[in-house]
């Protein structure tokens, strides 16, 4: 394991300079389309587990089985099986709608429950007069998915989550064919909704998103992906929400981009006219450390234009606030990409 120093926070007073306090470290990995490593910082061949980035890929073989037009999704529900949303009552009433088509409620999710994430998105506190239930939970669009597929196939809804249960084979299965690696070469763990989720070499991570982002001109997945990446990019907000890094990336983009967010510091994001997959992993999970180095990534690849230099500004280098309000410090990064070649 090789991580790159990525992220410098610092801290002291404007008027005397700052200080470095700490260093995060990572690793990036720059594919094509053909999975051909371009650039890179730290190890691009390190494990990473995929967490949320896995999403579309998680709905492939839902997709693959045309569930979508058997099922009657539209589009904008399509993008909530690719989602952590932010629970808001869009993200709510759509997942509803899901589960409606499929004869079944809230009481099958298995994803468990927490506070929307609007709140810490928006910076506002957490009602204490509310209870929440696993509508909210921001992989309940996903899990609507999962239900959906075992519908489709005549499956049993309950335990839908099992490793041995045939949708979460479906996906593991689906998911070695598209990365050409052995399915008992992906180590497996269990993510924060319950759902098993799999780690993959961050430069194999990369190039899932290059051929997601080119659509229909994948030559194995080109209709499947088409209909991901479209339906992601065409309703960002329901893939995130209000003031998410991954709407903001999208609105950038302006369709070009496709991008998610995993737990734990992680990044994709796949540039269709560049013919590109961006992967980061932060090595501590620091999130703080995430936004800026997709920034610096984005800049030093002459992938930002001036609209959307001004619309990402806010990533490159944001201050650190004390609870006064107070700039202490900064996050920057500290990172020079390689070419691979």
């Amino acid at each position: 394991m090789k991580l790159a120093p990525l992220v410098e926070t610092t801290r002291g007073y404007p008027s005397s300079g700052y200080t470095v306090e700490n260093i995060h470290m990572g690793s990036v990995a720059v594919v094509d389309a053909t999975g051909q490593l371009r650039w890179f910082a730290g190890d691009p061949h390190f494990m990473t587990f995929t967490r949320s980035a896995l999403k579309p890929f998680q709905a492939l073989p839902f997709v693959l089985a045309n569930g979508p037009a058997r099922l009657g999704l539209s589009q904008d529900e399509l993008a909530l099986l690719c989602a952590s949303h932010s629970g808001e009552e869009k993200h709510v009433r759509a997942v509803a709608s899901i589960l409606a088509k499929i004869g079944l409620d809230e009481h099958h999710l298995e994803c468990g429950c927490h506070a929307p994430l609007y709140y810490e998105a928006v910076g506002r506190q957490v009602p204490c007069d509310r209870s929440w239930t696993p509508i909210q939970h921001n992989c309940s669009g996903k899990h609507s998915g999962f239900l959906a597929w075992c519908r489709l196939h005549g499956a049993p809804t309950a335990n839908y989550v099992a490793p041995d249960h045939p949708l979460q084979q479906a996906i593991r299965n689906t998911l070695a064919q598209v990365t050409g690696l052995p399915a008992a070469s992906m180590p497996a763990g269990i993510d924060g909704c319950s759902a098993p989720n799999y780690a993959l070499p961050l430069l194999r991570l990369a190039h899932l998103y290059a051929r997601l982002a080119q659509g229909k001109a994948d030559a194995q997945y080109g209709a499947a992906f088409d209909a991901l990446c479209n339906a992601m990019t065409g309703h960002p907000d329901l893939v995130s929400g209000t003031a998410r890094t991954d709407l903001a990336y999208m609105s950038a983009g302006a369709a070009d981009w496709v991008s998610k967010a995993g737990a734990d510091a992680v990044q994709t994001i796949g540039i269709r006219s560049a013919g590109l997959g961006i992967a980061i992993k932060i090595g501590d999970g620091a999130s703080r450390a995430l936004q800026c180095t997709v920034f610096s990534v984005l800049d030093q690849l002459g992938l930002l234009d001036q609209r959307q230099r001004a619309l990402l500004e806010h990533y490159r280098q944001p201050a650190i606030k004390n609870l006064r309000g107070t700039t202490v410090g900064e996050i920057r990064a500290v990172f020079a990409l390689q070419r691979a070649d």
